[in-house]
Parts: structure tokens; C-alpha cells; sequence
């Protein structure tokens, strides 16, 4: 549970703003929307059976239609209006997904491996940054690195985000934290400091995609309907622990009462309704749709409340940022009630799309029929 990201770019500046320009979504035929008028309606799956083939490690989402977004409210610093864990959102709106598969859990670092090691990929955190790309970076800047969670020796005031957060040289998916970590025993572990073009092409060569932002939230809820969390309305039921997040005082001390202090291997705390583990906690994930913190507004003004497939705004726009940013979704072992909790389900992140950190993680989805050189296929 963290704030909207803080996620910090090269130089430190974190990424907490957001946005993009409303996209046409009634433009065809495969768009369509009906008009309702009563938030959180009970989830409609589509009841057709799954298809046959189950992709490995995949699990089937029959889709249908459900009501979309978040009004519980954010607790700790993010109750501040300009970072608010709810307002984004806002309105709960009707939303029609088709089934599709998506990853039991998220990627782990033995699978991104097996990705590197096939194609010689190299993610962003490991390249050197250029001039062109930072004209205003000082040299002695321009290094390969990335975004990491650095606690406090002590209790500090909350409003001041950049004093737990640090850009590390020689931070990257190998070495999470910083040179002096790695993978060893953690092949179990989601893979964390990858950006959103990292995910991508994890997903491209896994035959598969990344969800959107509707796809994801259709996925977490379970079959639920309007519920907090991905479990139901009770942040810990009968007293068990449901999620990693932080426990303790943050921002410098975990105590890791719910099992684990810092990030945790997947799959150690119970699924949702769909058989899927950690949709809230533990990392955040990446979603497709480019993100704009009044889509969902938009969506109403148009007189679009319930939508089919919709795809997200056409390009990131956000006041104040500069950065184009997606949109990222479960919160992470940072969130707590004492700073931001975005594990509530229907709420929102977004971060910059060539930023990573060592709370950020993926998972992937695939169609019910996917494609290979130009023929229909049921898995990868």
C-alpha cells in the first residue's frame, strides 16, 4: 500500500500525476454501451464454458459484465486531494469484458530469466542513459539504475516522499535492490524493476499481452461485486492476513506480521474467486491502458456507463507531468493504512512507462484464441 506510485524517474522526480486524452470508444461496431444508473450491479459472467487447452499456469476469466471502480475511502497520507486513492476512480461505471486467460500469478524472475536467456533481451534498468534522452542530467547522472524503496532509520513526516525513496546505480531486475542483491533463492519471487516496455515484450514473447485496466479489474474481483477487497468487505477475516503488505510504522519498519517483511515469493496467501493470487499486496502490475485520472468522469459525460472492451484513453495526459504514464493496478508490501491503501479494490496507480522500481511487477493475459504467424492457436 503506497500512494498513487512513487515511482521516480532517472533524476528522482516520482511519478505521481497521471492522465490522457479520452479515445473515441464508441467509434464501431465493437463498442458498444448501455446506460445504467445503479453502481456496484451484481458481476453478469458470460456463461459459456471455458474454452479446452488451458494455457500453462493460466486460468480461465469468463468476462461478462460488472460494475467497475472504487468509493471506499483511502486511508493514511493519500486522503490528501492530490493524491487520493479514490477520486480517479470515480464514478462506478458498467463494464463488459469477453473471457480471456490470464497468469495464476505474476511473473517470476525464473520465468523473466528463461525470457532473457532465450532472446538476449535487455531491460531498460541495465541501459545506460544518453544525453538526448536527460539534456538537463548533469554526466555524473547519466548511469544505469532504477527506483528503490530505501526505509528510514526513524519515524519522518509522510508528506515527503523522497525520503524513502533513492535512485540506485546498478539497481535492475538481476539485482532488485542494488549491486549488492540478487536472485539466489528468490527464483519464486515476481521479478520487479521492469518497465512498462520490459513487460511488453516478456508478454510478446510469451505468445501473450498485457491486461487492461478492465481486464485486470474484472480478473481481481473474483466474481464479486462492489466488495473492498479482493476477498470480500473484511480487510482481515477471522484475523488472517490476506495480502503482503506493510506492517509496522512505515517507513521504517515493517514488521512483517502478515509473513513476510519486504516482498515476498508468489502465492502465499489465499486466491480470489477465480483461482488467482495476489491481486492485491506483495507488487504492483502493469495494465495496457495509458492513464488519465478522469477517464472514468469522461466515461459518465459522454453518457457511457457501461462499456464494451473499452481500452483506456488513446494517450497518457496528465497536469503537471510531462512523463507518459500507464496504468498500474494491486498496490504492493508498501501500502499501509498509515500512508496509502491501494489495495481496496477498484482503486488505481500509474507510473512512468520507462520507469521500474523494486515494488513493480506484471502479469499477463492471453485471448481465447491467440495468434502465431498469422494461425489461430489455444496456447503458446
Amino acid at each position: 500500500m503506497k500512494p498513487s506510485q512513487p515511482l521516480f524517474s532517472l533524476l528522482g522526480v516520482l511519478v505521481l500525476g497521471a492522465g490522457g486524452i479520452f479515445s473515441a470508444l464508441a467509434a464501431d461496431d465493437t463498442n458498444v454501451f448501455v446506460t445504467k444508473t445503479s453502481p456496484f450491479d451484481p458481476t453478469i459472467s458470460n456463461p459459456a464454458p471455458a474454452p479446452t487447452n488451458a494455457p500453462a499456469g493460466m486460468v480461465w476469466i469468463p468476462g461478462g459484465e460488472f460494475s467497475m471502480g472504487c468509493t471506499a475511502p483511502s486511508e493514511g497520507v493519500c486522503t490528501l486531494a492530490t493524491m487520493n486513492a479514490v477520486h480517479d476512480a470515480e464514478p462506478i461505471h458498467r463494464v463488459y469484458v469477453d473471457g480471456f486467460w490470464i497468469d495464476t500469478n505474476d511473473v517470476t524472475n525464473a520465468k523473466f530469466e528463461k525470457f532473457v536467456k532465450a532472446t538476449g533481451y535487455v531491460t531498460v534498468a541495465e541501459i545506460t542513459p544518453t544525453p538526448a534522452q536527460f539534456p538537463t542530467a548533469p554526466p555524473e547522472n547519466l548511469v544505469a539504475g532504477s527506483t528503490v524503496f530505501t526505509p528510514t532509520t526513524n519515524a519522518v513526516p509522510l508528506d515527503d516522499y523522497f525520503q524513502w525513496w533513492r535512485y540506485v546505480p546498478g539497481a535492475n531486475w538481476r539485482h532488485p535492490t542494488g549491486p549488492g542483491s540478487d536472485l539466489k533463492g528468490k527464483e519464486n519471487y515476481p521479478v520487479v524493476q521492469v518497465c512498462y516496455a520490459d513487460a511488453a515484450a516478456y508478454a510478446k514473447w510469451a505468445g501473450k499481452r498485457l491486461p487492461t485496466e478492465a481486464e485486470w479489474e474484472f480478473a481481481a474481483r473474483g466474481g464479486l461485486a462492489g466488495k473492498t477487497y479482493a476477498w470480500g468487505d473484511e480487510f482481515r477475516p477471522n484475523g488472517k492476513w490476506m495480502a503482503n503488505v506493510y506492517t509496522g510504522r512505515f517507513p521504517y519498519d515493517d514488521t512483517g506480521a502478515d509473513g513476510f517483511a519486504g516482498i515476498a515469493p508468489v502465492g502465499q496467501y489465499p486466491p480470489n474467486g477465480y483461482g488467482l493470487y495476489d491481486m492485491a499486496g506483495n507488487v504492483w502490475q502493469w495494465c495496457s491502458d495509458w492513464y488519465r485520472p478522469d477517464y472514468y468522469a469522461r466515461l459518465k459525460l459522454a453518457g457511457i456507463t457501461v462499456a464494451r472492451n473499452p481500452p483506456g484513453p488513446d494517450r497518457s495526459y496528465n497536469p503537471g507531468e510531462d512523463q507518459p504514464q500507464r496504468v498500474q493496478r494491486g498496490g504492493s508490501f508498501l501500502c499501509t493504512d498509515e500512508y496509502c491503501t491501494r489495495y481496496l479494490m477498484g482503486s488505481r496507480g500509474k507510473g512512468e512507462v520507462d520507469t521500474g522500481s523494486n515494488h513493480l511487477g506484471f502479469r499477463c493475459v492471453q485471448d481465447a484464441v491467440a495468434m502465431t504467424n498469422g494461425k489461430e492457436t489455444s496456447a503458446p
